[in-house]
């Protein structure tokens, strides 16, 4: 019995009518190449390694200027305690771990441009080429809000919620926390404070992307402050304190600046991405 072939249905709309505006991007497509599955794997595991690399860089250089941090995180704790006061640790192994986490964080925070970079990398391959001429800034934007938002927790937030801590002490309560805690609400703050702050430059990618744009934004502001006031309850240690207040007012000042980044940088061809 002879076989006749299956006909196929041809496509309702030529390939080169679908989209006028799209002209070129599909060339843009070809030139960045597809990667499997294995291919995307094997790119995440080197940009884990270049950054780690760049992490232990970073550590290495803030190890040796340790104990100027040290005193730099820990000292304006010890003098926010009642005279007298001073932090202690228990354990033996306490203050010598304590030196590696501060050396951590410290490198860190001074990597932070690399570690960007590798995962501006890392999602290039996905993007057109009039999108990948946004890593530099990205790469900026991150790493100095990061840096900004870890500032902010130091100078302002951390300072705050230690009064607060601190103020509990009377004449039958002696405050003497131990390093660990201490460092551990330190860093807690900061880190939290780093990511929040990178909220606008999320914000500017997803805008140039077009997945949202700045009426969206400001449509749905009612309901991002209340995620905003509930994650700073999570996040913060008093859970209803000055920590709380000190976070959720940035944030809802990032929002606004958000907004209008999404506003100058969205694609204007998108008024509403609900």
């Amino acid at each position: 019995m002879p076989l006749v072939p299956f006909p196929h249905k041809p496509s309702a709309v030529p390939d080169d009518d679908l989209d006028p505006d799209r002209e070129g991007v599909e060339d843009d497509a070809d030139a960045t190449g597809k990667m499997s599955f294995l291919d995307h794997l094997d790119e995440l595991r080197r940009r884990i390694i270049y950054a780690a690399i760049s992490l232990a860089v970073g550590f290495l250089i803030a190890f040796f200027f340790i104990d100027e941090i040290f005193n730099f995180i820990m000292r304006p704790l010890q003098q926010m305690l009642p005279a007298g006061g001073t932090l202690v640790y228990t354990d033996p192994t306490e203050a010598f771990v304590l030196y590696i986490k501060i050396a951590l964080i410290a490198g860190l925070i001074l990597a932070s441009p690399a570690i960007m970079l590798q995962l501006w990398l890392f999602i290039a391959p996905g993007l057109y080429a009039n999108e990948k001429k946004w890593a530099i800034p990205f790469v900026l934007m991150s790493s100095f809000f990061f840096v900004a938002g870890a500032a902010f927790s130091h100078y302002v937030v951390f300072p705050l919620t230690w009064i607060f801590f601190v103020s509990f002490t009377t004449d039958i309560l002696t405050f003497m926390p131990r390093i660990e805690s201490a460092f551990s609400l330190y860093l807690r703050l900061l880190l939290a404070f780093g990511v929040v702050f990178e909220m606008p430059t999320v914000v500017l990618f997803l805008a140039r992307m077009g997945v949202i744009s700045a009426r969206f934004l400001i449509r749905n502001f009612k309901y991002a402050v209340l995620i905003m006031v509930i994650v700073s309850a999570v996040v913060t240690p008093d859970g209803g304190g000055v920590s709380l207040v000190a976070m959720t007012g940035p944030m809802i000042l990032l929002y606004g600046l958000s907004i209008g980044l999404a506003w100058l940088f969205g694609k204007k061809s998108r008024t509403d991405t609900a």
